[in-house]
């Protein structure tokens, strides 16, 4: 598995074909114990479908760098939790199950916080979003969610929200429907594999686009 240089003068990737979850392992650990659970990760209708249990990720096969990440999600449901992990590397870094990462929140009314995840990432007015500095930390029982700068970007529940996520060299900014949530900067990795979770609640994907870039200059979503 190698690294996908991305360069500006490359096509947009559909991540998802809209008929298999080709290019995508899945790393549910429940299954070691129990191989007869269903798959929590399926295709339904053209969309890609996180059905929220059992718990784990869908993980791509490549490693990338440099890139914007496109994402159109909704909760179909009940709202509930989710999540797009960038720079991923060793699974069950966390708790057992979480990748190493950073991850970029699509719980119902907190989408664009960060989590970090045996990585770190910084962002202004660190201690009103992330809490007190002695408790910041990237591992189990420490702070590691860092708030994102908006209330109401999200669309009203059951309707498409438009997430863009750009990875490039040590910074991640997150725009959700058009407003932007979150900039980080000095992040711990800067490549990585991209994964989706599955963490209690049934959300659709129907576009999962990256589109690799050089620069932060290169013009906002």
């Amino acid at each position: 598995m190698g690294t996908v240089a991305c360069s500006s003068k490359k096509a947009p990737k559909q991540l998802f074909n809209g008929s298999t979850l080709e290019g995508w392992h899945m790393d549910v650990p429940a299954m070691d114990e129990d191989s007869t659970l269903a798959d929590p990760f399926i295709v339904r209708d053209g969309m890609l479908v996180s059905l929220g249990e059992p718990r784990g990720h869908l993980i791509t096969d490549e490693v990338y760098r440099n890139y914007r990440l496109e994402v159109e999600y909704r909760f179909p449901g009940e709202p509930g939790n989710c999540g797009v992990l960038v720079h991923a590397s060793t699974p069950r870094a966390l708790y057992d199950m979480f990748p190493q990462s950073i991850e970029v929140q699509m719980m119902h009314e907190h989408a664009g916080d960060f989590w970090c995840i045996v990585e770190d990432i910084s962002v202004p007015d660190m201690e009103e979003r992330r809490g007190p500095r002695d408790e910041w930390g990237i591992r189990e029982g420490e702070k590691r969610r860092i708030l994102n700068l908006t209330d109401g970007s999200e669309k009203p529940l059951g309707e498409w929200n438009r997430m863009v996520v750009e990875a490039v060299d040590d910074e991640v900014k997150v725009w959700v429907n058009g407003d932007m949530v979150n900039h980080g900067y000095d992040a711990t990795a800067t490549e990585g594999q991209i994964a989706v979770q599955a963490e209690g609640a049934e959300v659709e994907f129907r576009k999962l686009q990256l589109t690799p870039i050089s620069s932060l200059s290169e013009g906002n979503p």
